[in-house]
């Protein structure tokens, strides 16, 4: 799968995905330590730690969205499909417990809550290998490149593009 939206030639959304991973992972851990009678204010850092990830979530998918366009049919396309949906689920079961908490005095979290924060990070999980195997698919087609700080050297003009994808 080539990707609409690149930087310096790579796809912006497998950048995106980490930022909401990332801090769902970290909401989680402050939500630990507030359940496991850590101090109140950890509960808060925690709520709002997963709304941030939520904001980076809906770039995320619009960038995903972006680049589902072009995609024939097939193994790549499913995989993406697949890998956006399991991400959206993640999300989502992040959003229930944000709303849930958005009206309580200190927004704290509860066990409860905190549970289904682990497993919305098993979907995530989930939604890390896919995007793997995804990113597997994409470099199949491609010729190695050359990686490293050299490659930097004398790019030209603008660092940020859309393009259509090269055909398959």
């Amino acid at each position: 799968m080539e990707s609409r939206l690149r930087v310096q030639g790579h796809p912006i959304q497998p950048m995106l995905v980490t930022f909401p991973f990332g801090l769902f992972v970290s909401a989680a851990v402050f939500d630990l330590a507030d359940v496991a009678g850590g101090p109140a204010f950890l509960g808060e850092v925690g709520y709002w730690t997963a709304v941030a990830a939520l904001v980076a979530a809906g770039l995320a998918t619009v960038a995903g969205l972006v680049d589902l366009w072009d995609v024939r049919i097939g193994r790549a396309n499913r995989t993406a499909v697949t890998f956006n949906l399991v991400n959206a689920v993640m999300a989502a079961m992040f959003l229930l417990t944000c709303l849930i908490r958005a009206h309580a005095p200190q927004r704290g979290a509860t066990g409860g809550q905190l549970a289904t924060e682990l497993v919305a990070l098993a979907v995530g999980a989930v939604g890390v290998a896919l995007g793997a195997r995804l990113m597997q698919q994409s470099d199949r087609g491609r010729a190695a490149e050359p990686a490293g700080l050299e490659t930097v050297d004398g790019l030209p003009g603008a660092t940020v593009e859309i393009a259509r994808p090269r055909p398959f």
